[in-house]
């Protein structure tokens, strides 16, 4: 064993709180735990978003009840769509569908002056596809009375029309059923449909598979 001048054994140094490489180690695992933390909640980063509650059909007044409320990491779109947070226009009304469960995109949701079309009521006998669901689009063809208590040739009048609803019915004494069809029409459209729709013009809907949506 060495031995110091007074004969003792050497001592090993207490570790100083000012000393410098302690300071330093202690501020690098502070800096590793940080990063971790950081890292670890920006991995796990989400936020409350509204999704639609059942499918909202274009014209359908909205509110806080017509959402539920789901936590989705967006990153920098969560501008795009509503959340719990934000206040819902005035009047509020769906201006476009949106499915059951889906985000709800701000543009999807203005006040009754910013539909750009109206859900007008159409029936045909006629069965329908199956493909032909709320949301789909349909081109409804319309064959006016003649002189001669028939039809004219039938006009495409409203092509690629979306199907807001869609609803069926029995026919009396058990002649077969009817489906009441709410298409979307534009102010533009109107007149002229509801013109042969008063003028007992018969309707037919064919699915549009190519329409946009």
């Amino acid at each position: 064993m060495v031995s110091d001048v007074d004969g003792r054994g050497a001592r090993l140094a207490q570790p100083s709180w000012k000393d410098p490489r302690l300071l330093v180690g202690i501020l690098l695992v502070l800096a590793s735990v940080a990063s971790v933390v950081a890292l670890v909640g920006g991995a796990d980063k989400t936020v409350p978003m509204y999704v639609a509650r059942d499918t909202l059909v274009v014209g359908q007044p909205v509110n806080a009840g017509s959402f539920d409320t789901v936590r989705v990491r967006l990153g920098d779109v969560d501008g795009k769509y509503f959340s719990p947070r934000d206040a819902l226009p005035g009047h509020a009304v769906a201006v476009r569908m949106v499915p059951k469960g889906e985000l709800v995109a701000r543009s999807s949701i203005g006040a009754t002056d910013a539909l750009d079309r109206k859900p007008a009521s159409v029936t045909v006998a006629e069965p329908l596809p199956k493909e032909v669901v709320v949301g789909s689009r349909v081109d409804v063809w319309v064959a006016l009375p003649d002189e001669r208590n028939g039809y004219k040739e039938p006009e495409l009048m409203l092509p690629g029309a979306e199907v807001a609803a869609l609803t069926s019915a029995s026919m009396a004494l058990g002649a077969g059923k009817t489906t009441q069809l709410m298409v979307l029409v534009t102010d533009a459209q109107m007149p002229k449909f509801l013109g042969a729709i008063a003028n007992k013009a018969k309707v037919s809907v064919v699915w549009n598979p190519g329409a946009l949506s």
